[in-house]
């Protein structure tokens, strides 16, 4: 394949996303049920959850194919770029690919014009690649990812959730989705509160997944076992940070231990 060059006048600017479909290279819609290719990958419960300094991003390791687990340990939350994060839930491939294409994009744009979109303008973008996405979503291969970052302008935390139509809604406070999201939700309303810090953040974040995954069998929770635990990073004025499995692993135990009954018997 030859690279496409063009006139001064003919600048196709900073999308990248744009540039790909003027020259071709999305792939068609399905025109039929998808099911009938095959099972598909879905990922299942994400959260974001902001604190006083930024925000917290996790999401459980367990993908489905319908009653199957086809997957034990997927990765559902990414770093679009150094002060933001994507969360992907629905089906597992047409997910992946946005990722790439979305941190591609941002990666363009800062080269392109010298400089890294904003905040906003990054959920905007990921808005717009959710929207065209829409007749595979309509044939099954939904999905609905969660964004957040650090606005380094207001120097704050900022979280978003969608639809499947690309419809961009800000939360104040925290997000869920997949097939979890309910339960993780009520968890973190229920434990929510201004002013929280990273840790007790994280051990909320994680709480709520453990719960989700108490409730729903397409998310998974901590298993100390294999040693697969939720993906969680922070996003504050440092950047993009994932939080170290050793870290979980410590509050998952005390997790546990605060949910034993008076007899010792563990109820996580």
């Amino acid at each position: 394949m030859q690279i496409p060059t063009f006139s001064p006048g003919d600048d196709p600017g900073p999308d990248f996303a744009a540039l790909l479909r003027r020259q071709g290279l999305v792939p068609a819609a399905p025109s039929g049920p998808v099911s009938a290719a095959g099972s598909i990958t879905h990922g299942t419960t994400v959260v974001a959850i902001r604190y006083a300094d930024g925000v917290v991003m996790a999401g459980d390791r367990r993908a489905t194919s319908g009653n199957f687990i086809s997957h034990r340990s997927i990765e559902k939350v990414f770093a679009a770029d150094r002060w933001s994060g994507v969360a992907i839930a629905g089906a597992a491939g047409p997910a992946m690919e946005m990722v790439k294409l979305f941190q591609l994009q941002l990666e363009h744009y800062e080269k392109v014009e010298g400089g890294a979109l904003s905040l906003e303008g990054k959920a905007n973008q990921l808005s717009q690649m959710v929207r065209n996405h829409l007749p595979a979503a309509m044939q099954g291969l939904a999905v609905v990812p969660l964004f957040a970052g650090y606005d380094t302008r207001r120097e704050a935390g900022r979280l978003f959730q969608y639809d499947v139509t690309g419809g961009r809604y800000e939360e104040n406070d925290y997000a869920t989705s997949g097939s979890g999201g309910l339960h993780a939700a009520t968890v973190v309303k229920l434990g929510f509160a201004e002013g929280l810090d990273s840790g007790a953040t994280i051990d909320l974040a994680l709480k709520a997944l453990v719960t989700a995954a108490d409730e729903d069998s397409a998310t998974g929770g901590p298993d100390p076992v294999r040693g697969i635990w939720p993906v969680v990073a922070t996003i504050d004025a440092v950047g993009f940070t994932r939080v170290p499995d050793a870290d979980l692993a410590s509050a998952y135990a005390r997790l546990v231990a605060g949910t034993e009954d008076s007899t010792g018997a563990s109820v996580a």
